[in-house]
């Protein structure tokens, strides 16, 4: 378990270093915020928008979000360790933004393994640590494909003793788009409530 939660680590940082070195080597113009995690603005090599439904069967695009800070965060319900703690660092920093501002953040919770992670148990799972969180889930494997190819994220079934006690290795991250639907920040797990605080305050102006 250690083996692969550090393996995960490590391609976190490693991605996170080379979006940072992109970010300064194309920019130019106006000063850009000093946003606590890595700015990606203007870059290209992800995804700028996903189709999903989420767990009553609607499609869910950047679209039904217009107006607010979108957190996408890919994990699943079974993850032992930084799924709960970044769904947790999350509400909290919702609560210390305020009611106002609050309810300009959409956070979008993406499973890796809708193998286990069904409807039901998202709906559960995902508005226990906000009821104002929303999970999505891919209906199929060229769904899944698709969503985590865009926005190059990892995922690997690590087995476990039993056939059904497997984890899921999987990019330890999230992605933050603006009110206009860009994408901005690259989020790393782990960091508290602070900077989520910090940059969403930056991003709603």
């Amino acid at each position: 378990m250690l083996t692969h939660r550090l393996a995960r680590v490590a391609r976190t940082a490693l991605m996170a270093c080379a979006l940072g070195g992109a970010v300064l080597a194309s920019g130019c113009g106006k000063p850009a915020p000093s946003f606590q995690n890595v700015d990606i603005t203007g870059n290209t090599q992800f995804g700028s928008d996903f189709s999903l439904p989420d767990t009553s069967g609607k499609i869910r695009t950047l679209a039904d979000y217009k107006g607010k800070v979108v957190v996408l965060f890919f994990g699943y319900t079974h993850c032992p360790d930084v799924c709960p703690t970044t769904m947790a660092e999350l509400s909290q920093a919702l609560e210390q933004l305020g009611q106002t501002d609050a309810k300009r953040v959409q956070v979008l919770f993406v499973t890796v393994d809708p193998e286990r992670d069904t409807a039901a148990l998202m709906a559960q799972y995902v508005p226990a640590f906000n009821p104002s969180f929303v999970g999505l889930r891919p209906a199929d494997q060229e769904q899944l494909t698709k969503v985590t190819k865009d926005f190059r994220v990892y995922y690997a079934k690590v087995p476990g003793k039993t056939p059904d006690s497997y984890t899921m290795d999987h990019t330890a991250a999230s992605f933050v788009f603006d009110p206009d639907g860009k994408l901005r920040l690259f989020a790393r797990d782990g960091q508290g409530a602070a900077p989520w605080v910090h940059d969403i305050k930056l991003l709603l102006g």
